[in-house]
């Protein structure tokens, strides 16, 4: 990498433009902690419980929904990562190769919107373990004004991380790493020590159904980083294992994942608010000792941050592609005004805050997947992106196509985004055939999505690239396909 980008602690100057291939000096275990403290979130633990609670799941059933959600939606991110190293850009950059210069406007004004709703889910996340820890150590009591005050030091400090930019962002997740294998032992041990443990093995199973939609549920969650998969991978050389970054991806979630919803599962059992909890993190701040809740809700704190900061990280790219012309970190403070705004609304109006996460989580999912199945599809066809063509926004550019768009990329998008929906139901939107078919029951629009979406675009006629760089230029490598 260059000085901007390997100096411990420097500002990354570069925006989404593609990286130099001497800069590109990174390595693939790198991304094992990336993925680690993008997952480092007490809503696992209420969704463990939710698990036990809501879908009347046991123990066994919950290991299951904990490999398989992981494996699932990290193999994903890990796939769609392959491209980050093969066009050495952001996600949302790369998308203008797919979509065209405008037509990528609409996917990344989408997926934008929908991430101001992730990060303010982090922030208000972040806000409330804050306040509870304020309250245990110091007698400090919530309120409006300390509530918002709160927030507002959350999302101070994510927007100082992402503004900082890879270099940060990857050191912080390093030590968020080694900070969690730290609580994860403190939390089992005293679940071992605490837990009527013959209350766990005899907790009646639930349906194969409950299992599947376990599954969807705790899989969106994932989904949510696989448009942001390449952002974290682009300053990898292209000789990069693609094995290792779908690996890395896989393996860092799985860690995290696994026993963050089985400890929520097994706490679920003898405490069942758990998983209806308005405010989860003081919950859990009450139902354990003193002495593991302070180091319990300061991991919560810095996990938040750092997945908050991971994701204003790639919105700052989005912005950008979206016609933002200013660098990297300032595109970021506008997603951190957002999420200030819209948190400070969540926490003083939302009554449910789980209530609003599960169903903000389902239509998420959907946002993204119509993105991910036309780029995967894509990707099985493409084995370079051209740098000079992603940067150039006029009619010159070879991703022009028709008039700045795509047409099979758009239709295929917008198809697969109306099917989904159709597909999908929660507590703020029920689609038409959610209840009348297998997908709908299970709470997988998301997977109907990503199936229409990437199908469509697969079979539909493909406009010409116009042109492309020389050949000598170019470095081919087998399409993703043959990982």
């Amino acid at each position: 990498m260059s000085e901007t980008v390997e100096t411990e602690g420097a500002l990354e100057t570069r925006g989404i433009e593609q990286v130099p291939e001497h800069e590109r000096t990174a390595r693939t275990r790198q991304l094992f902690p990336t993925w680690v403290g993008a997952n480092i979130s007490v809503l696992l633990l209420t969704m463990g419980a939710s698990l036990v609670v809501a879908y009347h799941l046991n123990i066994w059933q919950a290991l299951v929904v904990a490999v398989a959600a992981p494996a699932v939606s990290y193999g994903l991110v890990g796939l769609v990562g392959i491209a980050g190293k093969r066009g050495g850009a952001p996600g949302m950059a790369l998308s203008r190769a797919v979509f065209g210069q405008r037509g990528n406007l609409l996917p990344g004004s989408l997926i934008w919107v929908a991430r101001w709703g992730w990060e303010t889910i982090n922030a208000v996340t972040g806000a409330y373990a804050m306040l509870t820890i304020l309250d245990i150590v110091f007698g400090l009591k919530a309120g409006g004004v300390l509530d918002l005050a709160t927030l507002l030091v959350f999302v101070v400090a994510t927007f100082a991380i992402s503004g900082l930019g890879i270099n940060a962002v990857q050191r912080c997740n390093t030590y968020a790493t080694c900070l969690f294998g730290l609580f994860s032992v403190l939390v089992l041990g005293y679940l071992v020590a605490n837990t009527d443990w013959s209350r766990v093995a005899h907790h009646g199973a639930g349906s194969t159904a409950s299992v599947i939609t376990g599954i969807g549920m705790i899989a969106a969650g994932g989904v949510s980083w696989i448009p942001s998969a390449p952002d974290f991978t682009r300053y990898l050389p292209r000789t990069a294992s693609s094995r290792a970054i779908v690996g890395t991806a896989v393996g860092g979630a799985g860690v995290v994942v696994l026993p963050m919803v089985l400890m929520g599962a097994v706490m679920a059992v003898s405490t069942p608010d758990l998983a209806s909890a308005t405010d989860p993190v003081s919950f859990l701040g009450e139902i354990l000792p003193t002495w593991i809740a302070v180091p319990y809700l300061f991991i919560a704190l810095i996990g938040m941050l750092l997945i908050n900061a991971m994701s204003m990280y790639s919105a700052g790219f989005t912005a950008q592609t979206l016609g933002f012309r200013v660098p990297r970190h300032w595109a970021v403070s506008v997603n951190a005004v957002i999420s200030l705004a819209l948190g400070g609304v969540l926490m003083l109006v939302a009554t449910s805050f789980m209530g609003s996460f599960i169903a903000f989580l389902s239509l998420l999912a959907v946002a993204f997947s119509a993105w991910v199945g036309v780029f995967g599809a894509d990707m099985l066809r493409r084995t370079e992106y051209d740098g000079e063509a992603m940067t150039d926004t006029t009619r010159t550019s070879a991703y022009w196509y028709r008039g700045g768009f795509s047409p099979a990329a758009v239709a295929a998008w917008a198809a697969g985004l109306v099917s989904g929906l159709m597909f999908t139901t929660s507590d703020w939107f029920t689609g038409p055939l959610a209840k009348n078919n297998v997908v709908g029951e299970y709470g997988l629009g998301w997977v109907a999505t990503v199936l229409i979406s990437g199908a469509l675009y697969a079979v539909l006629p493909k406009p010409a690239v116009v042109r492309e760089r020389p050949a000598r230029e170019r470095v081919e490598e087998p399409a993703v396909v043959g990982v």
